[in-house]
């Protein structure tokens, strides 16, 4: 849509230079603004096609603003920038009535494309926002979660079937409860059932329930998981180790709402399903383990957890995080040494967030300092980061290893759109990181070493997350 009006508003000159110049390229006619009373003024006078608005201004929020703006412009597309990047911010951006969502440092790449869908269709939402970040189990800002956060704020509004894959110890539980308590199931059941914890004979009594004398040892009427969730949500956690009979009734449930409990008794049900795996599902399909119509009905929306070797300085986020909850807990109140980061940087973390929270409230608890030192996670990992690597003659061997966890877990066979920039940035973080180690976090070595400009490495490390001032101290 050449020629369409776009307003801008952030406090930053140079985001707001920045933005304007790659918009009016595209051919776009462009207004800029700083503060909230000159957007309300904007909006009235140059009657924008499309508004582009920071959370935190100078006189206001810009979130806070979106309601009151859609109410005079119900039809105008807004894409929220924020650089408070958490699932909140996310879901209120949705929640709020804003079209899209991007948290800083974006691409302009993908600042252009929200642009052009912005312009071919809007939406709006009215649902109240969360309170704040506080009750939220999810943490972290790297790209690969704000991928989460802007496809559970997608969900959170409807009753679509979610479908959360990703490794075990990747927080999908955690997923499947932040999209019950931020969406309109909130208050209500949230019922888990972890398909592989029973056994297989008592799967479908466990689900839909039996009546008295249904079969041996039945002495009275027990409610099944689905009753309780009535209303509410039920998380269906390792949903392929589903017994197949187990999984024809499931079908059912889905398609007519209702059930016969084991013993005859027929409920009818209002229940939204989240379910997960650790497993490849359309693998399962092909072995004949895993039902396909089923798998269709879960899988409407997918959303893929990333593994915590590729979450970055995540990593440090949630250790801190766990480490103020076991304090929280009543454990002794302990830190980290920059030598101790940097050795949960580099472990690769099979038992991702799981093993992370476990091994921080291990070593809360067994630190004679207040200090948590690199030997003692050594100690506690049972070998050396050295040890734990992957055998290979070559960085191209290595990479070969590595690039195969990529292609896992994902309902589908593949990964999500955008393979090249992910890889890109995984590659690029730890050849900046151990650059600014070895030279002390001094940028003007770091950028000669690397072979480019002071400008760009700059640039890189931005788009990265990395902190050249956490760099020096490591």
């Amino acid at each position: 849509m050449r020629g369409a009006r776009i307003l801008v508003v952030d406090d930053d000159s140079a985001i707001r230079t920045v933005v304007g110049e790659a918009l009016r390229r595209e051919g776009y006619q462009i207004q800029a603004v700083g503060t909230i009373a000159a957007q309300a003024l904007a909006l009235e006078k140059f009657l924008p096609d499309l508004l582009i608005t920071d959370v935190i201004l100078p006189d206001g929020n810009g979130l806070d603003a979106v309601p009151g703006v859609l109410a005079k412009r119900p039809d105008l597309p807004i894409i929220v920038l924020s650089a408070q990047n958490t699932l909140t911010t996310a879901v209120r951006a949705t929640e709020q009535g804003a079209f899209d969502y991007l948290p800083k440092p974006f691409d302009l790449d993908a600042l252009c494309q929200a642009v052009r869908s912005g312009l071919a269709r809007s939406g709006s939402w009215d649902e109240d926002p969360p309170s704040s970040d506080a009750a939220l189990p999810l943490i972290g800002r790297s790209p690969p979660m704000q991928d989460v956060y802007r496809m559970i704020a997608r969900v959170v509004g409807n009753d679509l079937s979610v479908l959360v894959l990703g490794e075990s110890g990747t927080g999908k539980e955690l997923v499947a409860g932040a999209i019950h308590e931020m969406g309109g199931r909130r208050g209500r059941p949230f019922v888990p059932v972890n398909m592989a914890a029973i056994p297989r004979e008592l799967i479908e009594a466990e689900l839909f329930g039996h009546e008295r004398g249904a079969f041996t040892g039945a002495n009275a009427r027990a409610t099944g998981r689905f009753e309780e969730a009535n209303g509410g949500t039920l998380f269906l956690d390792e949903i392929g180790d589903m017994p197949m009979e187990a999984q024809t009734r499931l079908l059912r449930v889905l398609q007519s709402n209702a059930f016969t409990t084991v013993g005859g008794r027929t409920v009818n049900v209002d229940v939204r399903i989240v379910a997960a795996t650790h497993q490849n599902l359309t693998a399962l399909i092909e072995a004949g383990q895993f039902r396909e119509d089923l798998y269709y009905r879960l899988n409407v929306v997918p959303i893929s957890l990333p593994p915590l070797r590729e979450r970055g300085d995540d990593i440090l986020l949630l250790a801190n995080s766990f480490l103020d909850r076991a304090a929280v807990d009543g454990l002794p109140r302990r830190r980290l040494s920059g030598d101790a980061e940097a050795r949960l940087r580099a472990h690769s973390w099979p038992g991702n967030v799981r093993e992370l929270d476990n091994l921080m409230r291990r070593l809360a608890a067994i630190s004679r300092d207040p200090v948590i030192s690199a030997t003692l996670i050594d100690a506690q990992l049972g070998s050396s980061v050295a040890d734990r690597a992957p055998v290979a003659e070559s960085l191209s061997e290595a990479f070969d290893m590595h690039l195969a966890r990529y292609f896992v877990g994902f309902g589908d066979g593949l990964p999500p759109p955008g393979l090249y920039d992910r890889v890109l940035a995984d590659v690029e973080r730890p050849l900046f990181r151990a650059t600014l180690a070895a030279v002390r976090g001094n940028q003007v070595r770091a950028a000669d070493l690397l072979g480019i400009n002071r400008n760009t490495l700059r640039k890189k490390l931005t788009e990265l997350g990395i902190d050249p001032v956490r760099r020096s101290r490591d």
